[in-house]
């Protein structure tokens, strides 16, 4: 990561790392919840809420907390901070490096509506299903 003595992380390289780790498990989870959440209705409320910070963080005027915990252990461990959220900062430069920060916010959106349209459309099966057994 950064100022290594001998090899050697210090404790705020570790940190950073640690909140790094858990960012992406965060995405994984907002991304991939849904495969999980099927026939769990307190895991899928979960991860509904889940989606609906991670479009209002996008999309809003606040900071990720993840990412405001990942820059502030890289000052502290000599680090130069990033300052641009995290998707943007490592998918940009990793994946997308001509991609406007716009369309990569845009993406990031577009896959947590649609993941909300997979609850929407669970719901309505369920529903359906629900109206279908009160008839009989």
């Amino acid at each position: 990561m950064g100022t290594c003595l001998k090899g050697v992380m210090n404790g705020y390289e570790i940190l950073a790392a640690a909140f790094l780790a858990l960012h992406l498990l965060w995405i994984v989870w907002v991304i991939a919840g849904v495969v999980v959440t099927r026939g769990r209705l307190a895991l899928a409320a979960v991860h509904v809420a889940s989606l609906l910070f991670g479009i209002m963080i996008e999309t809003g005027p606040w900071p990720c907390p993840l990412t405001l915990a990942e820059q502030w252990a890289q000052e502290k461990a000599g680090i130069t901070p990033y300052q641009e959220g995290f998707i943007i900062h490592y998918l940009e430069a990793l994946v997308y490096p001509d991609v406007p920060q716009e369309w990569l916010t845009r993406g990031a959106v577009a896959v947590c509506l649609a993941l909300l349209g997979v609850y929407g459309r669970r719901w309505w099966i369920w529903r359906r299903g629900r109206a279908v057994v009160r008839r009989d």
